[in-house]
């Protein structure tokens, strides 16, 4: 994978994976917060119904208060008062029942066939002794009881929320209550809108994740395809500049060749047969034929010295010869002598066992920094060299108190940067790294070379 790619990746990764850590947690607080407000509901609902049925039981016992009260007590007094809770209801599925302390039905308004029965051994359909919970909850003083009991309006067991009192004179037990299968339905709506809002709140999370990650993957093209572009430019100016400095330079060998040593090999082919021509004449003349020997000697010395400094611009032989440092050396006095700029020149450490490529590397891009500080450096007065090296690292610093330039503008700008380009490339190729630094106070390059390529 293509390291744009990679950089996109890395972005859009993390991005999601916070998007996802935050649906977790909104997921998980939805679900928290909803069974918290179904809990708080259902409590709510409970503990006003309850309120209510006790309000049922009381205006029951409120109905039969004066036969419970009466001096006088007979079976007839009893039945009076189960008529009259028999005829006290709320509803379809609203209605009070007798109970004795035994368990035996004495009145149900709603399901007859039960009156007279001994409910006591009733169990519901998981298995809870029914009647004795609510006779043990009378006994206690009254109170509410949950528990299953079949709804009249369905004719299914459904679960119901009774309070229930005790008549202790007669030793009744008096209760009533509502079903609570609308409460859950009621309850079953809350959680399925809760639901709702979650997979509502999941899916919104979602889209801007995606709409995110998109918007990076669509910057990261757009900032690709641009940054491709300048690349192209780049690359196109700088194949532009390698072919003209190839044609500059063999136009520049070739004056060399023809304007120096072509001129001179000329010259001295004229000498020596002038000097040839004169060793036929008598001995008196001779003098004449070595002086233009000597003057052909002097001018192959000549010659020597230019094919000398064409070789040298070629590859300097020192580096080879001599090494490193004495290149440097003279790189150093051959630009004191052509600018007049003083150039310090600092050598430190080890840096020998260098590659010979590594060598043609350092000393190509001394050059181009002292080319460009001879070229640009407004205003310096002093350019240092320094160059270091230890076990892993040589490094060369090339710094000058110039006016310094703009970095990032040379470096996006298409046709300029390309001597920048070429150092970048340069130590490409050694896996080196190259750091630039440029203000008013002036310019620092810095070469890194690892020892082993």
């Amino acid at each position: 994978m293509k390291l744009r790619y990679k950089i996109i990746m890395f972005a859009i990764i993390p991005l999601l994976l916070s998007f996802a850590a935050i649906a977790l947690a909104v997921f998980y607080q939805t679900s928290l917060l909803a069974q918290q407000q179904r809990n708080t509901v259902e409590q709510a609902y409970l503990a006003s119904k309850e309120t209510e049925l006790k309000h049922y039981v009381n205006l029951g016992v409120a109905a039969i208060s004066h036969l419970y009260n009466a001096p006088l007590q007979n079976a007839a007094t009893q039945e009076e008062a189960k008529a009259i809770l028999a005829k006290l209801d709320f509803g379809d599925d609203g209605y009070f029942y007798l109970y004795d302390m035994q368990g035996k039905n004495l009145m149900h308004p709603r399901q007859s066939d039960l009156v007279g029965k001994d409910l006591w051994n009733l169990t519901d359909p998981e298995g809870n002794f029914t009647i004795r919970r609510l006779i043990a909850k009378a006994k206690e003083g009254g109170g509410a009881v949950r528990y299953l009991w079949e709804k009249p309006s369905t004719h299914k067991v459904a679960p119901k929320l009774g309070y229930v009192v005790a008549l202790d004179r007669w030793g009744w037990m008096l209760g009533t209550g509502i079903y609570l299968d609308d409460v859950d339905n009621a309850l079953n709506k809350i959680d399925a809108q809760n639901t709702k809002n979650s997979q509502s709140t999941m899916f919104w999370i979602t889209s801007i994740a995606v709409i995110s990650a998109l918007l990076i993957a669509v910057s990261g093209l757009v900032l690709n395809i641009s940054e491709s572009r300048v690349a192209e430019a780049k690359l196109k100016a700088l194949a532009q500049s390698v072919v003209r400095s190839q044609e500059d330079e063999r136009a520049r060998l070739s004056r060399d060749l023809h304007d120096g040593i072509s001129q001179l090999l000329v010259s001295i082919k004229l000498q020596i047969e002038s000097g040839i021509a004169k060793l036929g004449l008598p001995k008196t003349e001779t003098e004449s034929a070595r002086v233009s020997f000597t003057r052909a000697t002097s001018q192959l010395n000549e010659t020597l010295g230019e094919v000398r400094r064409i070789s040298h611009d070629l590859r300097p032989a020192m580096l080879d010869d001599l090494g490193l440092a004495v290149a440097f050396e003279h790189l150093a006095e051959e630009f004191m002598e052509d600018t007049g700029l003083p150039v310090r020149l600092q050598i430190t450490g080890d840096i020998s066992g260098l590659h010979d490529v590594s060598n043609t590397v350092l000393f190509r891009i001394a050059q181009e920094a002292l080319t460009n500080i001879h070229k640009h450096a407004r205003n310096a007065s002093q350019v240092d060299i320094d160059l270091s090296g230890d076990q892993r690292m040589v490094n060369l610093i090339i710094s000058d108190n110039g006016g310094g330039f703009d970095v990032p503008g040379i470096a996006s700008h298409p046709k300029h940067g390309i001597g920048l380009s070429n150092m970048r490339e340069r130590l490409a190729t050694v896996n080196g790294q190259l750091a630039l630094h440029s203000d008013a106070s002036g310019t620092r390059v810095s070469a890194l070379i690892p020892r082993s390529m």
